[in-house]
């Protein structure tokens, strides 16, 4: 297989197992619990495809790995692509086993879901660009450990208020769900690109020692 394929099926079989995996903990109610078994989901599968794809598995993840350097622009739209539809897929198979009953999410306050959504996506890029591109970091151990940590302090802080997605590929699949509102997608699409830019951008700002450049 070609290997910009193969990063691709990386991709996009990583997000179809999260998106499905994280239907199957919202359908199973367990509650408190939810925020460490999604951050759990998410640490194995980086561990499982880190080595092929970098284990992105979130179009905000792969914008700020672009912008920081680390990621061609033919790459970003071939990853963007594979995740999106990765989610939407993980979501109408989940559907054979847990039927959506959900009503789709409404906020108790749009612009605090927002900010909940963009902090917290910051935090999980920048952590991301820190320990999994960083050359001060060079093949280390731990960084699937605190990508996946990082969405569990995401979503048990804020996931009551936006619904702690951080990943437009999420907030697809949830949607297609029925747990989002479809038109709510432009406030998760939008504040984790942000998010996600704006981590590249301090990254950069605080490591410009380590600034790389891909082929577009």
């Amino acid at each position: 297989m070609a290997d910009p394929i193969r990063k691709y099926v990386a991709e996009f079989l990583a997000t179809f197992l999260f998106v499905f995996t994280i239907i199957g903990i919202i359908n199973a109610g367990v509650g408190s619990v939810s925020a460490l078994a999604i951050g759990s989901a998410l640490m194995v599968l980086v561990y499982a495809v880190g080595h092929i794809s970098g284990g992105h598995l979130n179009p905000a993840v792969s914008l700020a790995v672009f912008i920081r350097g680390r990621l061609s622009a033919v790459d970003l739209g071939g990853y963007v692509v594979a995740q999106l539809v990765g989610g939407a897929l993980a979501a109408l198979v989940s559907m054979a086993i847990w039927p959506s009953a959900a009503e789709g999410l409404n906020f108790e306050s749009t612009s605090s879901a927002f900010l909940i959504e963009l902090i917290f996506t910051f935090i999980l890029c920048f952590t991301v660009l820190n320990v999994a591109t960083s050359k001060d970091h060079p093949d280390n151990a731990f960084y699937g450990l605190a990508i996946g940590f990082a969405v569990v302090v995401g979503v048990a802080a804020g996931g009551g208020i936006s619904g702690g997605a951080f990943n437009p590929a999420v907030a697809l699949g949830l949607a297609v769900d029925g747990v989002f509102t479809w038109g709510s997608q432009w406030l998760y699409f939008g504040a984790a690109l942000l998010g996600g830019a704006l981590a590249a951008l301090a990254f950069n700002l605080l490591n410009p020692h380590d600034r790389e450049a891909v082929e577009v």
